[in-house]
């Protein structure tokens, strides 16, 4: 466990179980504490109660773009400053669409590796990370 990622709180969404579990259990080993959700149509109440020091949203949500939740992060006054990766397995989308503002997009399938080095950059600096 790296000292830097105690007490931080990581908010997990992606209505793959399978997915959200992976990630969720790999952050936890790395010494964050998450809470994952498979789905939700407003973002704000979760990241109200939770405070989360990063966000993780796929980008394709049952009922829900994930590409706009983060967007709409990104322009509330109160979580603008939260660092968001959008992930997805249609990186094309991006393209052609934009990065809603993300910090960092990541393709899936991911390399559990590099998820973990640019949650770490993310929770640690104010920089913007290579990842």
């Amino acid at each position: 466990m790296i000292p830097e990622t105690k007490h931080k709180k990581i908010l997990v969404v992606d209505d793959d179980n399978d997915i959200l579990e992976v990630m969720q259990e790999a952050l936890r080993y790395e010494g964050y504490e998450v809470s994952g959700l498979q789905r939700t149509d407003n973002i704000f109440p979760d990241i109200i109660q939770y405070q989360p020091d990063l966000v993780i949203l796929d980008y394709l949500l049952a009922g829900v773009n994930g590409g706009e939740l983060c967007h709409q992060i990104k322009i509330n006054r109160h979580t603008e400053k939260i660092p968001v990766i959008l992930m997805s397995a249609y990186p094309r989308v991006l393209q052609s669409l934009g990065d809603y503002g993300c910090n960092v997009f990541i393709p899936k399938p991911f390399d559990l590796s590099n998820l973990i080095d640019c949650v770490q950059k993310l929770t640690t600096s104010q920089s913007q990370p290579e990842c």
